[in-house]
């Protein structure tokens, strides 16, 4: 159940309609509120307050309906100036990076609050009292309605130039990185260590040499699209309770066809069918990927970026070097968090589930691969790659890292000696390599077991 709120909260947060019609409904309440103020306020208090309205009721209506149909048309300016901004980032940027766009608060508070002071001034119009005995005026409202149209003003600018700051490319990557950073801090909590890993390996490969299932079964999946999350939390329970091994087939982010394999569950006795409801709804599917469970989101929005500035259409090497940058600086902080475990274990020790988990080499491929591949006529690009690859690795420990990262040194080394034709260009590549293979040799492991040695000279990559 919490699993779902977390994912009916992060559609929310995606549409342009929630915060508008919270202050909708604010200005709604505000609107009876403020005109019940009025009524049981006193002449001689309102005249107390000089900045209050004070005209006739022709005049009041005259300022409301000024005022209610400025917002609308501001309103319309504001929805048009949007549309276009998105349609400029997603021919741009790509159509993933919508999604940036459309959680943006301060976007969809400015719509708000335009929408909110028509409604407010639409309602507070329809109080004033114009014929007959029971004439009324409410100041107080109409003159909040004119703080309100100020405070609009001010809005207008700041949406104005929120928007031209926003679509700039640095502040796309900006954004995009910090969304990544905050991904991956909420997912990879803990720290890199090697001991603890050791042991957990050593328990999870005995437990699992060592269990026996006299039952195999599959569940498959009843619909297309992408896995958006899963509860682990209940899948571990159902496991305990029935005393299974549950092994996923898929990952948050991988895309699911409908009758394929979802999970393997083991048993030691006949599977009961009617579990198999809990099970399936302890996974979410979506038409688009979402960050929730998906370490790989952020990653793939920035290397799109940088592959279309790559594009002959676009050819802006120095966009594709910023992103470059920040995936740098995103797998630096990956070097030293210690990554989901393949199995989860019940009080006795027991694994009662098997996961589908991130490596960091996968990480490491996801986001340099394309890039590599769409960037190696630049010199500019390849450059930056060894160099980013060799900040990464000053700050690795593990030899599985160190493999990761030569291995993706290599591949760039090997595409620039056979793309790049000036010989100065080649031979800045291959300093950058020597450069990157002194920073992985610089913490060897504990037993020296591994170094890297293989220095490749000219095209060589053998």
């Amino acid at each position: 159940m919490k699993l779902k709120l977390i994912n009916l909260w992060e559609s929310l947060r995606l549409s342009f309609w929630f915060i508008p019609t919270l202050m909708v409904l604010t200005a709604i309440s505000m609107s009876f509120l403020i005109v019940r103020v009025d009524r049981v306020l006193q002449t001689d208090a309102i005249r107390f307050f000089g900045f209050l309205y004070t005209g006739s009721p022709e005049g009041a209506r005259s300022v409301l309906s000024t005022i209610a149909s400025s917002m609308m048309t501001v309103t319309g300016v504001t929805f048009s100036i949007t549309i276009v901004v998105l349609n400029l980032a997603s021919s741009q940027f790509g159509p993933r990076l919508l999604r940036n766009f459309m959680q943006d608060r301060s976007i969809q508070f400015v719509l708000g609050i335009f929408v909110a002071s028509f409604i407010y001034c639409l309602l507070v119009l329809r109080s004033i009292k114009t014929i007959g005995a029971d004439i009324f005026v409410p100041n107080f409202s109409v003159s909040l309605a004119v703080v309100l149209a100020l405070l609009d003003v001010g809005v207008l600018i700041f949406f104005i130039h929120h928007i031209a700051t926003a679509i700039q490319a640095d502040e796309v990557i900006a954004e995009t990185s910090r969304e990544l950073e905050a991904n991956i801090k909420r997912l990879f909590t803990e720290e890199l260590n090697s001991t603890t890993r050791v042991n957990i390996k050593e328990k999870q490969t005995r437990h699992h040499e060592s269990e026996v299932h006299h039952y195999i079964h599959y569940l498959t999946s009843r619909h297309n699209g992408y896995l958006q999350a899963v509860d682990y939390d209940k899948l571990l329970q159902v496991a305990k309770n029935n005393d299974f091994l549950i092994r996923l087939q898929l990952r948050p982010g991988q895309f699911v066809v409908a009758g394929s394999r979802l999970l393997t569950i083991g048993s030691k006795k006949k599977f009961n069918i009617d579990l198999s409801e809990g099970i399936i709804d302890a996974f979410i599917f979506g038409n688009l990927r979402t960050p929730e469970q998906d370490a790989e989101y952020s990653i793939h929005q920035l290397v799109e970026v940088a592959i279309r500035a790559l594009s002959l259409g676009v050819n802006d090497p120095y966009t594709a070097m910023a992103c470059v940058d920040q995936l740098g600086s995103a797998l630096c902080y990956l070097a030293k968090k210690k990554f989901p475990p393949l199995y989860r274990f019940d009080e006795q020790d027991k694994p009662r589930l098997q996961m589908k988990p991130l490596t960091y080499s996968g990480m490491l491929n996801a986001a340099f691969d394309q890039i590599r591949q769409y960037g190696r006529t630049s010199i500019a690009v390849t450059i930056r790659l060894l160099e980013t690859l060799t900040l990464i690795a000053e700050q690795t420990r593990h030899p599985d890292q160190r493999r990761a990262i030569h291995r993706q040194a290599n591949m760039i080394l090997r595409a620039s000696q056979e793309t790049l034709f000036e010989r100065n260009d080649r031979e800045d590549t291959q300093k950058r390599y020597q450069l990157l293979l002194c920073a992985l040799n610089e913490f060897k492991d504990e037993d020296g077991s591994y170094e890297i040695s293989s220095v490749m000279r000219g095209g060589d990559s053998r």
